[in-house]
């Protein structure tokens, strides 16, 4: 049986799915929300499923990076019985202004 790893989500992650859902609900359409909490959804149930699926951070080896659309990427860790979701990244900012 497969393990289903808990999903903890960090202050920071937290602040920055806020400031997407509010660009989001602010600037475009409530459908376009919606998809991306689909999207959201999908790749955080794969990485419960299947934590190492997505490569590792170049910057920290501990860290893993999934693509969750071409303007964000999640870094995760993954402890022994939970993955910890560390940044909701907005890939149109500086990579070296990513403070993890």
């Amino acid at each position: 049986m497969k393990n289903i790893y808990n999903i903890i989500w960090t202050r920071e992650a937290v602040s920055n799915l806020d400031d997407i859902t509010e660009y989001l609900l602010d600037f475009w359409s409530e459908r376009e929300f919606k998809i991306f909490i689909e999207k959201l959804e999908k790749l955080l149930a794969l990485i419960s499923d299947t934590p190492t699926i997505f490569p590792a951070s170049k910057k920290r080896k501990n860290l893993r990076r999934a693509v969750l659309s071409k303007q964000t990427t999640i870094y995760y860790s993954v402890e022994s019985d939970a993955i910890t979701i560390i940044s909701l990244f907005n890939n149109r900012r500086n990579p070296d202004s990513l403070d993890i």
